[in-house]
């Protein structure tokens, strides 16, 4: 729980410090749905040629929305919060770079591949948004184990 008398966001910290990570986690998975819907959108840009290829809105929205939920879950929790944020700084940068490579497969006439970089970067992601969400219920079992 966030200590009310330090706060650096004043209400706000009140009103989503408590249900932070599950907005993190959250936003995660809705980042995986929002992959396979610009996935698709991108094959049907595609057949534009490669300038009709841009971000999904709706990948765009989730890709932002988690940069912003990590840097404002680091001010909450310096270390864990370093951690979430360069996964998820890691995976848009990857995003950026996978979407610049369906480009170049479309300029060289190829199929378009899944993009799997970004996929294993939001999957690392996932896997630590999880954990730090989901901790209270192996939080019993860790105990007796620490």
């Amino acid at each position: 729980m966030v200590d009310p008398s330090v706060t650096l966001f004043g209400p706000l910290d009140t009103l989503l410090a408590p249900y932070i990570e599950h907005a993190v986690l959250a936003m995660v998975v809705l980042s995986f749905v929002s992959r396979r819907v610009a996935h698709g959108a991108h094959k049907r840009q595609a057949e534009d040629g490669a300038d009709a290829l841009s971000w999904h809105p709706f990948h765009a929205f989730t890709s932002w929305g988690l940069v912003l939920l990590s840097l404002y879950y680091m001010t909450l929790h310096a270390h864990s919060g370093m951690v979430l944020s360069i996964l998820v700084v890691g995976t848009f940068v990857a995003d950026f770079f996978e979407l610049e490579a369906r480009k170049v497969e479309v300029r060289e006439g190829l199929g378009l591949d899944a993009p799997k970089g970004a996929m294993v970067g939001a999957t690392i992601t996932l896997l630590y948004a999880g954990y730090l969400s989901l901790f209270f219920l192996i939080e019993p079992y860790w105990a007796q184990v620490i």
